[in-house]
């Protein structure tokens, strides 16, 4: 059995909230037997706050602080609720709208650093995760992935779909995409719920399958929501963010920096953290958790509970600072399920010898007002070709440019 003290204030568990009549956090045991043949025992509470939306004024945007030398201003805004990026050789940007059902082509004409054309290059409901893959446009939405040509203005060609049967939503339906370096197309797919034993093993995972979406296997599973991923520039090994478990206090539970291995099973909804039990579910049948922990692969690296990561990027360009180089940026959108807010900001991922050593904050200052509102929530990331930075905020409609200055 497993005894853990938790910081709390209301009840949640995997989707199923009871609000306790205490008025100040405090510290619960809870008792966590390896099988049912004992009572699981445990008050898990947590916090609600939204920080208050308020405008991406140029005042504000003057106050974002990033590291020396490092500037940041608007590329285009005025966008609804842009979500992922995909950029192409020629620097045509490309943006998605799952609320919109858009992707929208940006181009900046005369290389200022600010998009001057704006044109809705495809309808596609839901539509989210985006790549370009040899020339070719990759879009994904709940439950389909289309392919396109991309035309010598940047517009696209007809969307051929690849594939219609992708699992359901539920409470993760944001689904991305990107092309490996084995040339194979990975793509993630959410948990339905919170945490909870889900009836089609394709939820909480990370697929793979050929470039035409045959040969669609599960590569890595007990991945709650595993948004942003990308492969180390040297190693070739795959990283993705995944998000921690709701309902299990302000500090818990931490988001998972993972190396996602093919055949690996990452705990959810089962095992979290460095091997803490997850009250409920209780693993099915004659299963222990001690048997699941032994079959987990454990996070790489850890960072703020309910932040929210969105997009992972390994930046290879040589426009930063060559110390920039192999490390990665990653967006944390930010949470709602804390009582001080975590996220709303860009974060740098610094790697050793291949693996993550540490997390440092890269923009932040979009929470404002003793962190009662907020400017951004940042979403997608990628690199423009001459090595800047793009990412959106899917709040205030706009996408922002990092540059640095030598």
């Amino acid at each position: 059995m497993k005894s853990l003290r938790i910081t709390s204030l209301m009840v949640g568990l995997a989707g199923l909230a009871t609000v306790s009549s205490c008025t100040n956090d405090h510290l619960i045991d809870a008792q966590i037997p390896e099988t049912n043949k004992e009572p699981t025992s445990a008050s898990i509470q947590g916090n609600v706050f939204e920080p208050a939306l308020v405008e991406a004024t140029d005042a504000r945007i003057a106050q974002l602080k990033l590291p020396a030398g490092f500037k940041i201003a608007k590329f285009a805004d005025k966008l609804g609720k842009p979500r992922m990026l995909a950029v192409s050789p020629a620097g045509n940007v490309y943006v998605t709208s799952r609320e919109a059902g858009t992707v929208t082509l940006l181009i900046d004409s005369d290389a200022d650093g600010k998009a001057d054309q704006n044109q809705v290059v495809a309808n596609l409901k839901a539509v989210h995760g985006i790549t370009i893959h040899e020339g070719k446009m990759y879009l994904v939405t709940v439950k389909e992935v289309y392919r396109a040509d991309i035309n010598s203005n940047g517009t696209l060609g007809t969307l051929q779909q690849l594939i219609n049967n992708l699992p359901d939503g539920g409470q993760h339906p944001n689904r991305t995409i990107d092309f490996g370096p084995d040339g194979l197309m990975y793509l993630t797919v959410g948990s339905t719920c919170n945490a909870c034993a889900e009836p089609n093993a394709e939820n909480a995972t990370i697929l793979r399958a050929n470039p035409d979406g045959s040969g669609r296997i599960i590569f890595a599973s007990g991945l709650r929501n595993t948004i942003g991923f990308d492969w180390h520039p040297q190693t070739g090994e795959l990283y993705g963010l995944d998000h921690g478990i709701d309902w299990l206090g302000d500090e818990q539970q931490k988001e998972e920096l993972n190396q996602i291995k093919p055949g690996a099973f990452y705990g959810w909804p089962y095992i979290y953290g460095d091997g803490a039990y997850n009250p409920h579910p209780r693993p099915m049948g004659d299963t222990t958790y001690a048997q699941i922990l032994a079959k987990t692969t454990l996070p790489s690296y850890s960072y703020e509970a309910h932040a929210a990561p969105m997009g992972l990027i390994f930046y290879t360009a040589t426009y930063f600072p060559a110390e920039y180089q192999n490390d990665a940026f990653a967006t944390m959108r930010g949470s709602w399920n804390r009582t001080k807010p975590s996220g709303y900001k860009v974060v740098r991922v610094h790697f050793e010898n291949g693996k993550p050593v540490r997390i440092d904050d890269f923009v932040t200052g979009f929470l404002v007002d003793n962190n009662r509102a907020q400017f951004g929530r940042p979403v997608g990331i990628t690199t423009m070709p001459d090595g800047s930075l793009l990412f959106t905020d899917d709040n205030n409609g706009v996408i922002y440019r990092v540059s640095y200055q030598k």
